[in-house]
């Protein structure tokens, strides 16, 4: 065998074993600064754990405008990064083009937007959504949160930030098992079911969700309580009954053994029925017996209501047309919109939030650390109860100046090593009593309608979405948050801080220098050949003439 012949071989074995190697070990460099195409640990312990097999489809492809071809390819890049490291997770990339009528039919609505590209002006319809499916379980990601404060480039960066909390989020919710268990209380008045239909029912995807009530405790208190403490969290939404000290000694201990709770709270009524027949209410406090419970954790909710300028429609009827009645938007200061903020991973880049007829929240010194979660903005005014609130009040020219009270805060977090509210008073029932408790997690909303969803035709609608002008809401994306943080046993909740550094064109520049540019990729690179051209030509002349 000759020399060359030797060489061939020995070269043909080497790429065959590089490319078998290569085919079964993959490895990639993430060179970016923000380490965008870098897995967090949390994810990886997810793809670990992964024993089914997960089909992603997203509905990003086809001739999208630039921003959104941006969000397109992030996302493909992030899934492909997924895909290398579990082979049970595939995807796919598909053009919702001709689609769109099966598409709205499984609850994925299009944004209609107006895009700017190029000088000229157009509409298009995009659908930022993607589809998690293992088995029969599937659950829906809207990898773009509308908001009315931040323009489409800053939603979009908002977009690819959120990629990996949103697709692991989406593959737990898919496969895995249910474990923890959430009381939904009862027996105080608390919300129907049906007005927080939505968000139980998602809850009901990931955790063991049943009703509980008080009732029992008059008579089998320590029973009460011990099978209360058997759940990982209570939801508390919008009680109208005042709490007796046996109810409340009863939470006391289950917030010492441990247990979390969720509070959403009106502690000023405010009857909507009153308003929209007499175009006026009577709003007054609402008696919780609360205010000591509350005030032990360092907090107290005013009751008052605050009227922010940025706020959301209500929707009033103002005539006839023949036998249909009119319908117009009217913007109502008592419903507060609420733009997220990046102070906590829980209200992180989710977009804005609607509340009605909300009171404010003041935070008191005390051994235990309080996170605002949601606040107005700093255009507000209060109105105390008892008091007139009059839907003659849209009419009237608002004045700046009467604006003037500042951000308010109506939710928070609470977090720390708690003390029993009873510790030094007579308990009204003999228990094994709880002193202090281990470190534990509290959140308050001074706004019990926050979870409640809108009624169409006597059927429950997706909560945050309003019937009225087909407006959406992140409602139902912040209690989420709330109840994986405070649940949260695996991390994935933290991805939700993860900064990623969007690299932005300066559009207006980029259309103004765009000929410019065409000619100097045209010519650069043929003057480049040309060069390399006559140097070589140069060369071998010198050589063989």
């Amino acid at each position: 065998m000759s020399k060359s012949t030797k060489h061939i071989l020995y070269i043909t074995v080497l790429l065959l074993a590089v490319n078998f190697i290569g085919h079964k070990i993959h490895y990639r460099w993430d060179m970016t600064k923000d380490k965008r195409y870098s897995i967090s640990k949390p994810t990886v312990n997810l793809l670990k754990t992964l024993n089914k097999d997960v089909h992603i489809s997203v509905y990003l492809s086809g001739n999208l405008p630039f921003d959104f071809e941006k969000l397109s390819k992030e996302t493909s890049y992030f899934l492909e990064e997924l895909a290398t490291k579990n082979n049970r997770i595939s995807f796919t990339m598909v053009n919702p083009k001709g689609k769109e009528e099966t598409l709205a039919q499984q609850g994925l609505n299009p944004s209609r937007l107006t895009i700017q590209e190029d000088g000229k002006i157009s509409e298009s319809s995009i659908f930022p959504y993607a589809i998690v499916r293992s088995g029969k379980k599937r659950t829906l990601i809207n990898l773009l949160k509308s908001s009315y404060f931040e323009n489409q480039e800053s939603q979009i960066e908002n977009a690819i930030q959120n990629l990996e909390f949103a697709f692991a989020d989406g593959i737990q919710s898919v496969t895995a098992n249910k474990k923890q268990k959430i009381a939904i209380l009862k027996g105080n008045g608390e919300l129907q079911d049906i007005y927080q239909y939505d968000w139980l029912r998602t809850l009901g995807k990931n955790y063991h969700l049943a009703p509980f009530t008080l009732d029992s405790i008059s008579d089998h208190p320590q029973t009460t309580l011990q099978k209360l403490k058997e759940y990982d969290l209570i939801i508390i939404s919008k009680p109208t009954e005042a709490f007796t000290e046996k109810e409340k000694f009863t939470l006391d201990q289950y917030t010492m053994s441990g247990g979390k709770s969720i509070w959403l709270l009106d502690m000023v009524h405010t009857p909507k029925d009153s308003l929209m027949q007499n175009g006026k209410l009577l709003a007054y406090q609402r008696d919780l017996n609360l205010t000591d419970y509350l005030f032990n954790y360092g907090i107290r909710i005013q009751k008052h209501l605050v009227r922010d300028l940025y706020a959301t429609n209500i929707t009033l009827a103002t005539g006839k047309v023949g036998n249909n009645t009119q319908f117009d938007q009217f913007l109502w200061d008592y419903y507060p919109l609420i733009k997220s903020n990046n102070k906590h991973v829980i209200s992180k880049n989710i977009g804005e939030i609607k509340l009605e007829f909300v009171s404010s929240i003041d935070t008191l010194n005390s051994a235990l650390k309080k996170t605002p979660l949601l606040e107005t903005s700093n255009l507000t005014k209060i109105l105390k109860v008892p008091n007139f609130v009059d839907l003659a009040s849209i009419g009237e020219t608002k004045d700046m100046e009467t604006y003037s009270e500042g951000s308010k805060i109506l939710g928070v977090l609470i977090e720390g090593n708690f003390d029993s509210a009873y510790k030094n008073r007579i308990k009204p029932y003999k228990t094994k009593f709880t002193p202090s408790g281990k470190n534990n997690k509290m959140i308050v909303i001074a706004d019990g309608d926050i979870s409640s969803n809108d009624i169409a035709k006597g059927q429950p609608l997706a909560l945050g979405l309003d019937k009225w002008n087909q407006q959406f809401y992140n409602n139902k994306q912040f209690l989420m948050n709330a109840v994986n943080y405070l649940l949260n046993d695996n991390g994935l909740i933290q991805l939700r801080t993860k900064k990623v550094i969007i690299d932005k064109i300066n559009k207006p520049k980029a259309f103004e220098e765009k000929l410019k540019w065409q000619w100097i990729n045209l010519l650069l690179p043929t003057a480049i050949l040309g060069v390399f051209g006559l140097i070589n030509f140069y060369v071998r002349k010198r050589k063989y003439l």
